[in-house]
């Protein structure tokens, strides 16, 4: 099947998106949430079946494909994906990592239904899932109503109540989930024909769903931001759980007033589907909740993303497919990497530090925890000694990346942030330095230890006079593991 997309840049992408507040939303038009969940459901698949009701969906939104984790952060499994989409937070914060959700932190991060009715109780929240856990266990006793559809019922049942409360309620958050394209997966397979036609009938009830909000009587004056996502993927010959990138796969296909219609975007991770419909329905996300998504609306990108039209294909490595394209040694516009104390040899793509994504470098080598690196969006930067060693070389790895110089005021402060995860094995280190006017580099943060994947912040003292400041990250290590960097900003 054919399909026209537009991949966007990242000034042309926050460019169309634009604020939050613009004149598509008029104050008369009542912002509403529709989020679907379609169970166990692959995009590649979905693309390959006959869907023209989430076919129409991508052509008038932001379609954006992504992963997820994988052990030792959580299994690929319904109880961790569920949890990642409904709460906003990656399994390392709401700490489920199985189908029971044993020892969940769902007080501490509750699902978005909640923290709707917890900032705005006036608003109806309604929830129908054809998998009980989702409704009994996952959503809390907030919730105006939480249907748990018998299993007699099945998928068909959860569509005819979504359909009946859109048609005939009054709701402003709606989450439905679907459950038959898993169950497909599960007894056929992804590479099987009944994949497809779960695939299909589950668009024939995302169809049914969606017509109904466009039939609503109040439907002109009320703005809709209708989200459709997945928790995780299957094999081809069926399941899931384990680190390989289709069990790993996920999306999200977004339609609303602010964002492009016919847009791919790869800056787009799976707890944001919570942290979009709470800005949707204005609720500012409190720093407080300490949420890992952001809204959709309001794109982020960095200048690593400007790399991802210039990613190649693999050229020494042979675990990764050749079709994915995923790194390039050519740093961003303004950025800079010293290679002059680097050894020679070893494996191309790692050779000092790269720029790539998720999709390229976790396929390198599975189950090293490079699934684990889950706060970095799209393009990021690696150092990754173990995988470069890979290959005959001399010397040690030492490679310092360098970022543009950022304009600032002497006698004050400034915050430098970014996201890191560091897998440590000694000798190695990490570093971060800072010059001042190309000055003499101060070291501002050593990593001599595991670090998860987070954002850092290091608080600058700019001396007197100082007009500029750069910033270096300097690896430096044997056979030993890997770096991350990504987001890198000087406010």
């Amino acid at each position: 099947m054919s399909r026209r997309t537009l991949l966007l840049s990242a000034a042309a992408l926050a460019a169309s998106a634009g604020p939050l507040t613009t004149t598509a939303r008029a104050a008369t038009r009542t912002p509403k949430v529709l989020v679907i969940g379609l169970d166990g459901a692959l995009l590649t698949r979905v693309k390959d079946a006959d869907a023209p009701h989430l076919d129409a969906l991508m052509a008038a939104g932001v379609t954006a494909p992504s992963s997820i984790y994988a052990n030792p952060l959580a299994p690929t499994m319904s109880g961790p994906g569920w949890s990642t989409l409904l709460t906003g937070v990656w399994p390392d914060k709401h700490n489920v990592k199985d189908n029971a959700f044993t020892g969940h932190r769902f007080a501490q991060y509750p699902d978005f239904l909640t923290r709707i009715e917890t900032a705005k109780p006036s608003l109806t929240t309604y929830a129908v899932s054809s998998w009980a856990p989702i409704t009994d266990t996952l959503l809390s006793a907030k919730v105006d109503t939480r249907v748990s559809t018998p299993s007699a019922e099945y998928d068909t049942g959860t569509t005819s109540r979504a359909v009946a409360q859109l048609a005939g309620g009054n709701p402003d958050a709606v989450f439905v989930q679907l459950d038959n394209i898993d169950h497909a997966g599960h007894s056929y397979g992804a590479a099987s024909q009944q994949y497809l036609d779960a695939v299909h009938t589950a668009d024939a009830q995302v169809g049914q769903i969606v017509a109904a909000v466009k039939a609503r009587a109040s439907y002109a004056t009320e703005d809709w931001l209708i989200m459709v996502t997945a928790d995780h993927g299957h094999t081809d010959a069926g399941g899931h759980g384990g680190s390989t990138l289709p069990e790993r796969q996920t999306f999200l296909i977004a339609t609303g007033t602010v964002l492009a219609p016919g847009s791919v975007r790869y800056d787009v991770k799976m707890p944001d589907v919570a942290a979009s419909a709470l800005a949707h329905l204005g609720i500012a996300i409190d720093p407080a909740w300490n949420l890992d998504g952001r809204p959709v609306q309001q794109p982020q990108p960095d200048d690593f993303d400007t790399l991802r039209a210039r990613l190649t294909a693999r050229t020494d490595e042979t675990g990764i497919p050749a079709s994915v394209l995923g790194y390039t040694h050519t740093p961003p516009t303004g950025w800079t990497v010293d290679n002059s104390a680097m050894g020679t040899g070893g494996v191309t793509e790692w050779r000092g530090w790269s720029f790539t994504t998720d999709e390229f470098w976790s396929q390198s080598q599975r189950d090293q925890a490079r699934e684990s690196n889950i706060r970095a969006r799209n393009v990021f930067a690696v150092a990754d000694g173990d995988e470069w060693q890979d290959k005959t070389f001399t010397g040690t790895f030492d490679s310092t990346l360098v970022s543009p110089a950022y304009a600032v005021t002497g006698g004050t402060t400034a915050t430098l942030t970014y996201t890191t995860y560091y897998r440590q094995e000694s000798p190695q280190k990490g570093e971060v330095l800072v010059s001042y006017d190309d000055g003499a580099p101060v070291t501002v943060r050593t990593y001599t230890a595991d670090v998860p994947s987070r954002t850092e912040t290091v608080t600058l003292q700019i001396p007197a006079g100082a007009r500029t400041a750069r910033v270096r990250f300097r690896y430096t290590g044997g056979n030993n593991w890997y770096w991350v960097i990504d987001g890198v900003r000087l406010s």
